[in-house]
């Protein structure tokens, strides 16, 4: 059995957790809102139309905050759309996802949906087709509280109260030629500028996020990022990073690859960033958010992405996860903790059926999908603040990755309770790992409040609606406490999550 250590320090910490980094996202984009968090008539609909069961899963999931509603449908969407009488709101086609939009949906039905579901709203301007008019003129139908033509229309709709959104995404990866209206970085870093100045001075208090590129293997990553935050870098507080990761090799060694490169992508982002700042000797630090994030590969051909026709909601991207996906989504959300100082939010895309922890049977049943449970858990055990982890282990050579640490660990630290919760992946696809954990600066008494395990022998083995449970974290009884420290062996290509309480000062 291969051993592995980790240490930590009260005294030692990266940064305070961000709940945001428990984000996902709602995207009028196949059967997501539509038959997804969506469906009247559906048994369990509510008098909205709101899916009870999805909405308790929602809940169960432990999403913090919602984006919405793209994606790439906002950068063709017009806002005016979707408020108003329901039965008088316009058809129209939709040209990101060639379907036919029902505007059935649209911002007050999801601000409502967000209070139900107990998620903050994070909303988008369409800077694709439109632009710093719009944005202004959304913004103060959302969060202008009246006296004003369209802070009028919301109330006129029944909404007395301003919806007080604060955080706002300037468009959607506006350098992608799929992108409606995509553009240069000169052109859209001006187009961000100029709207986020015009939005503050609506709200002075909101969180603006302005466009990365739209993945890493981009020609213009990386001049985009500097070349926009060139423009905007006074007026942003965030920039967006958006990734999905993919099993290129069907090898398990080559696909954990990907959640290193998620690492070094996080921290390039991070350089520009502060060369930016550097260029203007500002302390100001921008912030990242990772606003799109997942595993999609196999619902990504042409087949998947548009169906004849201009259907109304089709099922588009229903990836089907397995326990490998799981336990990439389980490193993913490790790796966003050990960056927790500068990404303050993520969210997993999407939230339901597309590319979704959630699936459903439009009329019938939902489930959890395998990547539900390990974001589910570090929703749930993730408090407090993230310690610096030292991570003593050994390392495998890939293709991808030279020298891959077989444990992958977060440490967070919840001083209210006082609990200390540990999340860790082994890489290893045939050793178990006797992992000791080094906890310094805590009092004497530690015990083991819960351990919880994701694992299954079969790596293609998949959570359906004849089955919704073959993948889902049951109790370890692989970890104790030995001489005041606890240690746990890790099952090879499992993730693990364990919870310490400090007796002590439990007991004060």
């Amino acid at each position: 059995m291969t051993k592995a250590k980790i240490t930590v320090d009260r005294d030692f910490v990266l940064s305070d957790l961000d709940r945001r980094v428990f984000g996902a996202f709602v995207e009028h984009l196949g059967r997501c809102v539509y038959g997804g968090i969506y469906e009247p008539g559906h048994p369990t609909a509510d008098a909205r139309g709101f899916r009870g069961d999805v909405l308790a899963l929602t809940k169960e999931l432990g999403t913090t905050i919602i984006r919405y509603p793209g994606g790439n449908f906002m950068s063709g969407y017009d806002w005016e759309d979707g408020v108003g009488a329901v039965d008088e709101r316009p058809k129209k086609l939709d040209l990101a996802w060639f379907s036919t939009e029902t505007n059935r949906f649209g911002t007050n039905e999801f601000i409502d949906w967000c209070k139900a579901a107990e998620v903050e709203p994070m909303l988008g301007v369409n800077l694709g087709t439109r632009g710093m008019d719009e944005a202004r003129q959304y913004l103060e139908y959302c969060n202008h509280p009246g006296g004003s033509h369209f802070a009028e229309l919301r109330r006129s709709h029944g909404y007395e109260a301003p919806h007080d959104v604060k955080f706002w995404c300037l468009g959607n990866e506006m350098d992608g030629p799929w992108q409606i209206g995509a553009k240069t970085a000169q052109e859209y870093g001006r187009l961000a500028k100029e709207t986020a100045k015009a939005l503050r001075w609506i709200d002075p208090t909101l969180i603006l996020s302005a466009c990365g590129s739209s993945h890493r293997q981009m020609p213009t990553y990386g001049t985009w990022e500097y070349e926009v935050l060139d423009h905007c870098f006074d007026e942003a507080d965030f920039i967006s990073l958006h990734t999905y990761f993919a099993n290129k090799t069907d090898e398990i060694d080559e696909y954990f690859g990907v959640i290193d490169q998620m690492d070094s992508f996080i921290k390039e982002v991070v350089a520009i960033c502060d060369a930016v700042a550097a260029k203007r000797r500002s302390p100001k630090r921008i912030m990242l958010s990772f606003d799109e994030w997942n595993v999609w590969y196999k619902a990504h051909t042409i087949e998947h992405m548009r169906k004849p026709g201009w259907p109304e909601a089709p099922a588009l991207l229903e990836e089907i996860y397995n326990m490998e996906d799981a336990l990439i989504v389980g490193g993913a959300l490790i790796t966003l903790m050990n960056n927790a100082d500068r990404v303050k939010c993520a969210c997993l895309a999407q939230l339901v059926n597309v590319i979704g922890p959630i699936m459903t049977e439009t009329g019938g049943p939902a489930w959890r999908q395998t990547i539900f449970h390990p974001f589910a858990l570090a929703a749930r055990y993730a408090q407090g603040r993230v310690l610096q982890a030292k991570v003593e282990t050994p390392t495998i050579s890939t293709k991808a990755v030279s020298d891959m640490p077989l444990l992958l660990a977060s440490v967070t630290e919840d001083p209210a309770s006082g609990r200390l919760a540990i999340f860790a992946l082994n890489r290893s696809a045939t050793e178990s790992l006797d992992v000791t954990l080094d906890p310094r600066g805590f009092g004497s008494r530690l015990e083991v409040v819960e351990a919880l395990e994701l694992h299954h022998p079969n790596l293609k083995a998949i959570n359906s609606k004849a089955a919704p449970d073959t993948v889902t974290p049951t109790a370890t009884a692989d970890v104790r406490m030995s001489d005041g420290q606890p240690q746990a062996i890790l099952k090879p290509l499992s993730w693990t999550v364990i919870v310490l309480e400090d007796a002590e000062a439990r007991d004060r």
